[in-house]
């Protein structure tokens, strides 16, 4: 939706077609707006889920990997048909299957797709870890139950390779990391007429912004006489997003300085909250799950700095928001996160896993985070302002017509 504000206001004539919208926004059409429709689309979602069951290693990682069999032929909507360009981004758990995919590209239209995670280009998994199955055929994939050579992951991949080799696409990463990680891929390095790009995503500046911690603090019910660390995820309980290692990295902190706990709090958002509460030794403010940018933008203005622990991803937005409200990050060096966090300009960056560097981070920062926020802030002026971002899709859109 960023990108389509942004698109608009540097003059392209953008509309975004959803599976299901829960906002007023003009230019964004939704598929399924009847209360039939939700129904169906309930039903495909479910469909989509329960016919992998049978194949996942076990329920936390049910949607590590999508097998892509139900969803939408799109193909005929009138605003495909009416556009010039295709523009694909995060189409999983029930809005496009691999059918709906090759029907999509039989329409002959040039598309680009945005990398927002690595199921493009792997037999099915969003994101690999140490596998690199995806750089040759997949197959014994560590995600399935039952892995083995020609595996559902094998077959996915065979299925993708046919699928792109009769389509004319353009493939774009939000970060240099996610843009390496395609071109290594075998899919990519076969079919791709164009090379990979790389584009960071937009963010509206103007809200987030720094802001008057005080004020904002008082507005939320924060207190205003401590350090204040936030950390969140759309889903805390998720491995990926490191929560075990920030469990450490604070435990450690409280034995070897205790005065902390008089000094610092935490400040946590997102799903299943109650799985990282166990255990804190620091007070702790719960937000649960924030819905509005407004309050998400006030709740990195309160805070002192933003800690990233996972130990994958690709351009998080919580590291593109935080930065543009001046507020620091700490993190480990993974993924696209060293594309925006500069080791003590902008934040820290401890090794990958390394809890203890990433306590000794967070601790750095308490004393040490004024010139790293208006650093922070310059940095998300010059690479995240929607002008920009949108400049650089129109080179596209231009060159592949």
């Amino acid at each position: 939706v960023r990108l389509l504000d942004a698109l608009i206001s540097n003059g392209t004539d953008t509309e975004m077609l959803v599976l299901e919208s829960g906002g007023e926004h003009h230019n964004i059409h939704s598929l399924v707006q009847t209360r039939k429709e939700r129904l169906i689309r309930k039903v495909k979602f479910v469909a989509e889920v329960l016919s992998f069951i049978p194949y996942e290693k076990n329920r936390h990682q049910r949607f590590t990997f999508s097998s892509a069999r139900f969803g939408y032929d799109i193909s005929k909507h009138p605003l495909v048909r009416e556009a010039d360009i295709l523009h694909l981004h995060w189409i999983n758990q029930g809005y496009l299957s691999l059918q709906d995919l090759s029907k999509l590209f039989n329409t002959a239209k040039p598309v680009i797709w945005t990398l927002h995670d690595t199921w493009p280009f792997t037999g099915g998994c969003h994101y690999p870890g140490t596998c690199g199955g995806f750089t040759s055929t997949c197959g014994n994939c560590p995600l399935l139950k039952f892995p083995y050579e020609k595996d559902m992951s094998a077959s996915q991949h065979i299925k993708k390779g046919g699928i792109y080799s009769r389509a004319s696409i353009t493939f774009v990463g939000c970060s240099n990391w996610m843009k390496e990680m395609a071109e290594k891929s075998s899919l990519f390095r076969k079919d791709l007429k164009t090379p990979v790009r790389k584009i960071f995503n937009p963010i509206d500046l103007n809200r987030f912004c720094p802001g008057s911690r005080k004020l904002v603090r008082q507005e939320l019910g924060l207190p205003e006489d401590k350090k204040l660390l936030l950390f969140g995820a759309a889903n805390i309980a998720d491995p990926r997003k490191g929560t075990s290692l920030l469990l450490r990295a604070l435990k450690n902190l409280n034995t070897n300085h205790p005065h902390l706990r008089d000094e610092m709090e935490l400040v946590v958002f997102g799903k299943n909250i109650s799985s990282f509460e166990e255990g804190i030794p620091f007070r702790m403010h719960s937000f649960h799950m924030v819905s509005s940018q407004d309050t998400m933008a006030k709740l990195y203005q309160a805070s002192d700095m933003f800690v990233l622990p996972s130990m994958q991803d690709n351009l998080p937005n919580t590291v593109v928001e935080s930065l543009s409200c001046g507020t620091p990050v700490v993190a480990f060096k993974i993924g696209g996160v060293p594309e925006m966090v500069e080791h003590g300009q902008t934040g820290y960056l401890a090794l990958p896993g390394k809890w203890r560097e990433l306590g000794e981070g967070i601790l750095s920062l308490l004393n040490d985070s004024e010139q790293m926020g208006k650093n922070a802030r310059n940095f998300a002026e010059n690479n995240f302002a929607p002008s920009i971002v949108a400049s650089h899709y129109q080179e596209i859109y231009k060159t592949i017509l």
